[in-house]
């Protein structure tokens, strides 16, 4: 029998895991493959089953997967038929299946124990989310002891994907995220890292070597935000004041709300994808009873609307404190502010968010582009942060003249 390769300790953990969806994230050269590979011949084998095995296309299959399944296979003394034009393994345990997700038409006509994607994130969002409702589907054979069902995952990241919204923004108890570094593994030489340190910008370093998850159009605009380390579980208390920061956009107006603990500020609330001023004024009434409601709102609000009165003096004579600059900060100064804040996160200063009612907010601070050395409006992150930028660019410059209507 050949020499087994040591199993990592971020390996071990993605074996082990009894979660009905693992994701093992890594760099090239980190051992994804080897033990996406490795755990369904042990699944396989542990619970007799056919198991199923994704890759983004048929030469990857070829190139990738079937020589490592053969290796492995024989290293635990497996016998086996290949079956190249039909792309079957056979063994006294079933059949592993291994399937292309380039048309998910055809993931059909079988049934397995386990499933396993490998590189998820090189199709695109929306053709990864209908390839996994076709996985699910084919994920389905009653196991020993009633043992669940398993479908993981191991991919290099790229970018906010399908794997990030699955298990980052949609996380939960059933699910467990992974991550290994291409460091991290002793059988990769030191040339080839540095060849990758060498050929790599810094967010390809992050993703490709790191496994992390980064924008990889172009640089972030809050590179500063982490939603572990900016996050608080702050939540608004009775009868304190509420500091808003507001954008205006027709069909499409954001709020984030804040309080403040002496100069710690956080966001603790968001609305989104209100119609007009009036739909938001109306909101923020019905949810905030009882609070004294200041708003730091887009000083273009203070231009005439189509109803007559401007925006901002419909927010006063609906009875808030409306505290508005004679024009807005630069783009850059907003920015700068918000960064600083975010960096300073477990200071005196510093900026959190709560994550679980702000999950618009969350995203966009991670995602929102640059794009021709200015953030992307197009990508539709603008409207939240900006919103959250105005209030905190104000609570921090207090000293500063602004209008106030109360």
């Amino acid at each position: 029998m050949a020499e087994r390769t040591k199993i990592l300790a971020p390996q071990a953990e993605f074996l082990n895991s009894t979660h009905r969806h693992t994701g093992l994230i890594g760099g090239y050269g980190s051992g994804k493959t080897f033990i996406g590979v490795t755990k369904s011949i042990i699944k396989h084998r542990h619970l007799s089953t056919s198991v199923a095995y994704y890759l983004p296309t048929y030469p990857l299959i070829r190139d990738i997967a079937i020589p490592k399944f053969e290796e492995i296979l024989t290293n635990y003394g497996i016998t086996y038929v290949l079956n190249k034009s039909d792309k079957t393994i056979t063994t006294r345990y079933g059949t592993i299946f291994l399937r292309s997700m380039d048309n998910s038409d055809l993931i059909v006509g079988y049934e397995v124990g386990y499933s396993l994607i490998d590189e998820a994130d090189v199709l695109s969002t929306p053709k990864m989310k209908d390839v996994f409702v076709k996985v699910i589907g084919r994920n389905r054979s009653v196991l020993p002891n009633n043992e669940p069902n398993q479908l993981d995952f191991v991919s290099t990241p790229e970018g906010y994907k399908f794997l990030y919204d699955f298990f980052v923004t949609k996380a939960s108890d059933n699910k467990l995220l992974i991550k290994v570094s291409t460091l991290n593994n002793p059988y990769v030489s030191e040339s080839y890292i540095e060849s990758l340190l060498e050929s790599y910008t810094p967010q390809q370093v992050q993703a490709y070597i790191d496994g992390e998850f980064v924008n990889m159009t172009s640089g972030n605009v809050y590179n500063m935000f982490d939603r572990k380390r900016n996050h608080s579980d702050r939540t608004i208390k009775t009868g304190e004041v509420l500091h808003v920061g507001m954008d205006f956009n027709i069909t499409n107006m954001s709020a984030v709300i804040h309080v403040t603990d002496n100069k710690i500020v956080t966001a603790v609330e968001e609305i989104t994808k209100a119609y007009d001023t009036a739909d938001m004024i109306s909101i923020l009434k019905q949810r905030y009873t009882g609070h004294k409601i200041v708003i730091y709102p887009d000083a273009s609000g203070d231009a005439r609307n189509t109803a007559g009165d401007s925006d901002i003096k419909l927010l006063r004579k609906a009875g808030f404190t409306v505290r508005v600059r004679s024009k807005n900060p630069s783009v850059r100064d907003r920015i700068t502010t918000v960064n600083t804040s975010l960096l300073n996160a477990k200071g005196e200063t510093s900026y959190y968010v709560n994550t679980n009612n702000c999950i618009d907010y969350t995203d966009a601070l991670e995602k929102m582009p640059y794009k021709k050395g200015r953030p992307d409006k197009e990508s539709g992150f603008d409207h939240i942060t900006d919103a959250g930028g105005y209030a905190l660019y104000q609570i921090k410059n207090s000293n500063q003249t602004v209008k106030i209507y109360v």
